[in-house]
């Protein structure tokens, strides 16, 4: 990245942590994802439950190699296989020391601007998990709310449903058709204006573009 856009990235987020921490939020810059990687492996203590969300930022940033090669007790929903199985996940991950995630957008004014289908990621940003790390590259920074849930419809939602294959409008046409398919994946819509718990949520901004 050239030095022109590098400064303007810490600037920017600068702002940001800054409106994050009017919400009782805690805000971090870093430069590159590897930085925020080692950042964030700082915070956690040796033994603590881990899990995460369906998160291409995740898996991009090299978080979760991380977490997979560290001494951290993973939760991962993925080798849940039977109901039963699934319930106990359910239940293990909702109790979890760290919740790792990404966010569709992050306003300038420092308010997570979410949309998903299932809603397990946003039950576990709004209660549950004793932690929450969002990481967030500066490609999801908009304006405002408003600004934020258009660029759900008009980007996010078209990539994931082109990755996970949903044979949703938003796949088969390329644009949001505010549907009530089977595979929707704007069932629930979650704004956090404020955090009450101190120290829970931890936004990780990143100079990268990252995720969807």
């Amino acid at each position: 990245m050239d030095d022109t856009k590098r400064a303007a990235h810490r600037a920017t987020a600068q702002t940001v942590i800054k409106n994050l921490k009017r919400r009782n939020m805690e805000g971090y810059y870093c430069d590159t994802a590897a930085e925020a990687v080692d950042l964030v492996c700082g915070m956690i203590p040796a033994g603590d439950s881990v899990t995460w969300g369906g998160s291409v930022t995740f898996t991009e940033s090299g978080m979760k190699a991380a977490l997979e090669a560290g001494d951290w007790r993973l939760l991962d929903r993925t080798t849940a296989t039977t109901p039963e199985e699934k319930r106990e996940m359910w239940r293990d991950r909702s109790s979890a020391d760290w919740f790792f995630m990404s966010t569709n957008a992050l306003t300038i004014g420092g308010e997570l601007v979410n949309i998903d289908g299932n809603g397990d990621r946003l039950a576990l940003l709004v209660h549950g998990p004793a932690h929450v790390v969002v990481l967030v590259g500066m490609n999801k920074l908009v304006a405002d709310v408003d600004s934020g849930i258009k660029r759900i419809r008009t980007t996010t939602c078209p990539l994931n449903a082109s990755r996970l294959h949903t044979a949703t409008p938003c796949e088969t046409n390329g644009i949001c058709g505010r549907c009530h398919a089977e595979r929707c994946m704007c069932c629930e819509t979650v704004i956090t204006r404020h955090s009450r718990h101190d120290g829970r949520i931890k936004v990780i901004l990143i100079g990268e573009d990252l995720g969807y």
